[in-house]
């Protein structure tokens, strides 16, 4: 019985974490080509890459926050393993967006590499 219980605390716990108001935000569809790309569009590309490391930014300290709402909402009820598996889960989805962030930031390094590049070939 106290497993069934303990079992139903972790699913009402981990129910109200995934309905939190955190959006993981899409990463850009489309990086400007540094071999073709206008200065133009390389700034756009620029801004588009700002606009989603902040919206990652935000979706990080969202999901952490929540995790300290559920945290603390569950008080004493909270089993050391359930607080355990919640942050983990928590630390996952915080790396991933991460890792995702740095990617697309890394991809668009790339093509910047190569404009600047192109532009030293042309003088």
């Amino acid at each position: 019985m106290k497993a069934l219980l303990a079992l139903a605390g972790t699913a009402a716990l981990a129910a109200a974490t995934a309905h939190a108001d955190c959006t993981y935000p899409a990463a850009p569809t489309s990086l400007p080509d540094g071999r073709t790309a206008t200065l133009e569009e390389m700034l756009a590309g620029q801004k588009s890459i700002k606009e989603y490391q902040s919206a990652i930014n935000e979706y990080v300290a969202c999901i952490d926050k929540d995790l300290e709402d559920s945290i603390a909402k569950a008080g004493d009820s909270l089993k050391p393993q359930q607080k355990t598996d919640m942050q983990k889960m928590e630390a996952q989805k915080h790396n991933a967006a991460v890792d995702q962030a740095q990617a697309v930031a890394d991809r668009f390094n790339e093509q910047v590499k190569i404009y600047k590049q192109r532009s030293a070939d042309k003088k």
